[in-house]
């Protein structure tokens, strides 16, 4: 078994190892109670820096929002896509995760040389790829991602909220906060609900016996 030191040491030099092109991949969306889970695929032009690139979670939202518009602008291609909610209740949400960074790269339109996937898990590729810990806040490839993927995200929560207003969307994004769960008691789930997270079965769950009461 190779030694933590060697790994890291190998990590980092596999960064520099392959020639050609180099795409970042990140998600958001993991968490929350409804909605897809989004990622992103994002290949930097070293001819055009990005300054300010860092983990969108660190980032207020008018900065990413500032930071998405100069990524579509210079970077040299960029590819967002999603899993449904569909497909999170049939498949789980690792492998939805998985499928939406493999849809986001493959969506883009020069093929890279080299994958670096945030995280410890890789999505199957038929290209070169390494999974960094921590890459959102390592990689300014991956850090493009981050930030492409969760203003996505945050814009269909905003479609969400117009669309069902009394669950929150706006706010909570979809995560279970107590004043999701209260809606959900009261409201019961919309189609954009995971039904497979054990908070919104509950809160299904409970919502049927108050409503079972209150008939009796």
């Amino acid at each position: 078994m190779r030694s933590r030191t060697f790994l890291k040491a190998e990590q980092a030099s596999l960064l520099w190892d392959v020639p050609g092109l180099l795409a970042g991949v990140d998600e958001a969306g993991r968490g929350p109670l409804a909605g897809p889970v989004v990622a992103a695929a994002v290949i930097l032009d070293d001819k055009h820096p990005i300054r300010g690139l860092a983990d969108s979670k660190t980032l207020t939202a008018l900065q990413r929002e500032r930071l998405n518009d100069q990524i579509l602008a210079r970077a040299l291609c960029c590819s967002v896509a999603h899993a449904s909610v569909e497909e999170i209740d049939t498949h789980n949400i690792l492998q939805a995760t998985m499928l939406a960074m493999r849809r986001a790269v493959e969506g883009l339109r020069l093929k890279p040389a080299k994958v670096l996937v945030d995280g410890n898990r890789l999505p199957v590729l038929d290209v070169l790829a390494e999974a960094i810990v921590k890459g959102d806040s390592r990689v300014k490839a991956i850090s493009a991602a981050s930030i492409l993927a969760k203003v996505h995200r945050d814009r269909l929560c905003q479609q969400l909220h117009d669309e069902f207003p009394h669950y929150g969307f706006a706010g909570h994004k979809g995560y279970g906060t107590p004043e999701h769960l209260d809606a959900l008691l009261r409201h019961g789930a919309c189609v954009h609900h995971r039904r497979s997270f054990s908070p919104v079965a509950a809160a299904l769950a409970r919502g049927a016996v108050v409503q079972v009461q209150i008939s009796a």
